[in-house]
């Protein structure tokens, strides 16, 4: 379908008194098209007076009627559904025109050539005004940066100046955006602004596309698989969505980004330059006021604004967020479970079944809690206890072994084990177990002050816990091999051997008979 020349707009230009140029510059028509219309009028001595009740469309076919006739060989596609068509994920032209060629074989109708049907669909979207969505399709594609302008804020009490940074995201069909400022832009912190993101959109994209910044992607080769940071693609699997990094140095790759840090550096930035703020919250709600009025700007190039389009035809296509937001968690590795059935972790200690005692195992943290794993199958989950707690039990019941599955070491065989080496050793392994609430969290702290007679005599750890018994009630292997490295117990030593020294260099004591008197003079 050749594109409708505006005849009937051409001919009340000329009317006016316009020239050919002007026309042509005006309605953006090229002048050979403006003079075929000049031709034509005057062929049929038509003036504006003649075909001003008539629509362009009227007039085109007056004027052109040979055109006209050459478009009703074909069966005209209805460009309006094709366009609605376009908007659903994986629809192209090509399919698109093949089912309308399909139609027009069935029914017997000459259908157009592919050529034909794409620019008769470029012309329609011209003519009305709307933007091709060919690139971009609702819900397909979302993408993220960091803007490169920052802004600031200052402490009340220092005066100090801190820089704080934004986070960008962008639905590129909808250019609907997500904003948000942040004190770092490390790992962790990209991590919960796509969580943030995802919850303001109120779903997720098929794609992300992100730029190569090392908080998401650790290598991104011109060939071969790309490596993604563990935590990103953990985020990505959790969103169902797949996380495809643009180009090396090709920010066209992720264009619709791009502009919208351009465009809030304006709206956002520029507009609070002149605003003092004291904490990261004031600012927050700042920038989420600046925010909304830019979503909710009219385009100026299209119809209605951000927010419209995005909740009319974006939201929709999202896909739905999971029952629980993605948790950020750290990966710690190669930590063994004792036999008391724990793993100690930052100072506290956490359950594990009784199956695990002795074997290698990972720990998954998150905010909230803390998961054990052994070989990637996840074998505890405990609540993560405060960073203030240290010293702690979190222990769960079915962890622990009963009656017929003890472990290698149990409270009898240790007290026994205690006993043989000496009474102060008793006494310290007895206050162990009596210090704690189930005797297998006693395990580990009572074999770790008996193994100290592996690198110590028996006589000198029995001589630590007598020592240490005087100054702590119930003494741990920590103290004890504090005492043991010290030297104390050889001062202890050199100065019980002084005493006894003193005590037998006193003199030889002569007896009655060597001074006389009584029957023993002489």
């Amino acid at each position: 379908m050749a594109r409708k020349i505006p005849a009937k707009t051409i001919l009340e230009y000329r009317a006016m008194g316009l020239s050919r140029n002007m026309i042509a510059k005006t309605k953006n028509v090229g002048k050979s098209s403006v003079s075929d219309v000049f031709h034509r009028a005057d062929e049929f001595c038509l003036a504006y007076e003649d075909i001003e009740k008539l629509t362009n469309e009227e007039v085109y076919r007056r004027l052109f009627p040979e055109r006209h006739q050459s478009e009703l060989l074909y069966e005209m596609p209805d460009y309006q559904a094709i366009h609605r068509e376009l908007k659903r994920v994986g629809v192209t032209l090509k399919l698109l025109w093949q089912e309308y060629k399909d139609v027009c074989d069935q029914s017997g109708a000459v259908s157009m050539g592919y050529t034909k049907f794409c620019k008769g669909y470029q012309d329609y979207i011209l003519q009305f005004k709307l933007t091709n969505h060919l690139k971009h399709k609702p819900g397909v594609t979302a993408e993220v940066d960091w803007s490169g302008s920052t802004m600031e804020i200052t402490d009340r009490d220092t005066g100090e100046v801190i820089t704080v940074y934004l986070f960008v995201g962008s639905l590129p069909y909808s250019q609907y955006t997500y904003v948000e400022p942040t004190f770092d832009q490390k790992s962790n912190t990209w991590l919960q602004c796509h969580v943030n993101m995802f919850d303001f959109f109120g779903g997720s994209a098929v794609r992300l596309v992100c730029d190569n910044l090392k908080t998401g992607v650790i290598h991104h080769p011109k060939e071969g698989d790309i490596i993604l940071n563990s935590q990103y693609e953990a985020l990505g699997d959790h969103y169902m969505t797949a996380i495809m990094p643009a180009p090396v140095r090709k920010p066209k790759g992720k264009a619709s980004v791009e502009s919208a840090v351009g465009k809030i550096a304006t709206a956002i930035i520029a507009s609070l330059r002149n605003q003092q703020f004291f904490s990261i919250y004031d600012l927050k709600h700042a920038v989420r006021e600046k925010l909304n009025d830019y979503n909710n700007r009219s385009f100026q190039k299209r119809t209605g604004s951000r927010t419209e389009v995005f909740k009319q035809e974006e939201a929709p296509s999202l896909r739905n967020l999971p029952s629980a937001p993605y948790e950020i968690a750290e990966w710690v590795y190669g930590r063994k479970v004792n036999l008391d059935c724990h793993i100690q972790y930052k100072n506290n200690y956490y359950s594990c079944p009784y199956q695990y005692v002795r074997q290698t195992v990972n720990i998954k943290e998150s905010k909230h809690s803390l998961e054990v794993y052994y070989q990637d199958k996840r074998i505890a989950t405990h609540r993560k206890m405060s960073e203030y707690q240290k010293y702690q039990w979190s222990t769960q019941p079915e962890h622990l072994p009963d009656q017929f599955h003890r472990p290698e070491w149990d409270d009898v065989r240790l007290i026994q084990w205690a006993q043989s080496i000496g009474p102060s050793v008793h006494e310290v392994i007895k206050r162990v177990f009596d210090s704690v609430k189930i005797k297998e969290q006693g395990y580990r702290s009572a074999l770790s002050i008996l193994q100290l007679t592996k690198k110590h005599s028996k006589e000198t750890v029995e001589s630590a816990c007598e020592l240490a018994l005087t100054k702590v009630y119930s003494p741990r292997y920590k103290q004890l091999k504090t005492i043991l490295s010290s030297g104390v117990l050889n001062q202890q030593k050199e100065k019980d051997a002084s005493v006894n020294k003193q005590q037998t260099s006193q003199g030889y004591i002569r007896g009655a008979s060597y001074y006389g008197g009584g029957k023993h003079d002489e």
